[in-house]
């Protein structure tokens, strides 16, 4: 996963309520490994994993909406850069 995560212990201290469902997951020996080095405020590996997965949705949410933010100039670009050509003819010469 690209990019750095830090979970603080107050965003884990918001998301203790609520129904939980029990599941189960494989992951790589590995995995474990990195996870039980890096739990940090976080009590059980469940924890950990809820939380990273959180964090993860939400930065995937966001560069959803960057890349809309994109589309949207870019498909006003032309417009936008005739635009900024007009506003610089106004400017005085330096």
């Amino acid at each position: 996963m690209p990019g750095t995560f830090w979970i603080d212990a107050g965003y884990v201290r918001r998301y203790k309520s609520g129904m939980k469902t029990k599941t189960s997951v494989t992951l790589s020996h590995a995995i474990l490994q990195a996870i039980d080095e890096h739990m940090g405020a976080c009590r059980s590996r469940s924890e950990f994993i809820e939380t990273a997965t959180r964090l993860y949705i939400e930065h995937l949410k966001k560069k959803a909406a960057a890349l809309r933010d994109l589309e949207i100039i870019n498909n006003h670009a032309d417009t936008l850069n005739n635009e900024a050509e007009d506003v610089l003819g106004y400017q005085a010469p330096i």
